[in-house]
């Protein structure tokens, strides 16, 4: 699955993101793209839109301390 993210900077990045069914139940949204990006929801949907939100938030982050972004 592919997240688009608009960032500080207003350009769109796409981030490939993997989702997995939990066994106790919900999903985990996981990104080999974006370190750090770990996402938690109850159903598909939940989870691509916190997958979303914290992708932004660590792109954001990256921007802000000069970290470099490997996306």
């Amino acid at each position: 699955m592919i997240l688009i993210i608009e960032s500080i900077l207003m350009t769109e990045t796409m981030i490939s993101i993997k989702i997995e069914k939990l066994d106790e139940g919900g999903y985990l949204a996981t990104s080999d793209t974006l370190q750090g990006l770990i996402a938690q929801g109850r159903t598909i949907a939940e989870t691509i839109e916190i997958a979303q939100d914290v992708a932004k938030k660590l792109i954001e982050s990256y921007i802000e301390h000069g970290d470099p972004l490997s996306i």
